[in-house]
């Protein structure tokens, strides 16, 4: 049987794992991230194109990098709705 100290350890592991939860979904979620990744995303493509020899490369670049943000913007929408109709737990 578990001993009350042995219990608070646990507890205090299970807090300890809740704050990396929590700090992962803010991240997850955070405009900062979804910056990074669309500037990064803008570089590697229009990087890429230039190579390939496409016509304007980094212009052709941003089509991408908005549908990224495009589809960001879009999935709390869709997440809301496979939560109310789909996902009926």
């Amino acid at each position: 049987m578990n001993t009350i100290q042995e219990l608070e350890i646990e507890i205090n592991k299970i807090k300890e794992r809740n704050k990396k939860v929590e700090s992962d979904k803010v991240w997850e979620t955070s405009w900062t991230r979804k910056t990074v990744i669309a500037i990064l995303t803008y570089i590697v493509i229009g990087v890429f194109f230039y190579y390939s020899g496409i016509a304007e490369p980094f212009k052709n670049a941003l089509v991408p990098s908005l549908a990224f943000i495009l589809s960001t913007l879009s999935i709390p929408f869709f997440k809301d709705f496979w939560l109310k109709y789909i996902n009926k737990i």
